[in-house]
């Protein structure tokens, strides 16, 4: 029972921490004018610098076989436990992101 609990907790706690890269929209000119480094400061989190962790379920980015508007989708609404951007990035800044992510895994 014990270990249940700290178990969830750990879970709990690593939800936490990718949820807190969806705080409400920084102000203009903090973030990287790069996909590279947008994506550093908002996905690698969750989904590792080279888009391979996966913590609390986040997808391996680099075997991803989504197209590029399916990925601009999930960036900016979400899918399951990932929140959408739409909020805290521009459409233009999700495309760079997407872009980079394409790159990750060799085939953009």
């Amino acid at each position: 029972m014990r270990s249940t609990v700290f178990s969830a907790s750990a879970v709990l706690l690593a939800l936490m921490a990718c949820s807190a890269a969806y705080s409400p929209r920084p102000a203009q000119g903090t973030l990287p004018k790069d996909g590279a480094g947008i994506f550093q400061a908002e996905c690698a989190l969750c989904h590792g610098p080279d888009g391979k962790l996966g913590l609390v379920g986040a997808k391996d980015l680099t075997v991803s076989s989504l197209g590029r508007d399916e990925m601009i989708s999930v960036a900016t609404f979400g899918k399951g436990a990932m929140t959408g951007f739409k909020d805290r990035l521009s459409p233009a800044q999700i495309e760079l992101v997407v872009d980079h992510v394409r790159s990750l895994r060799g085939n953009p």
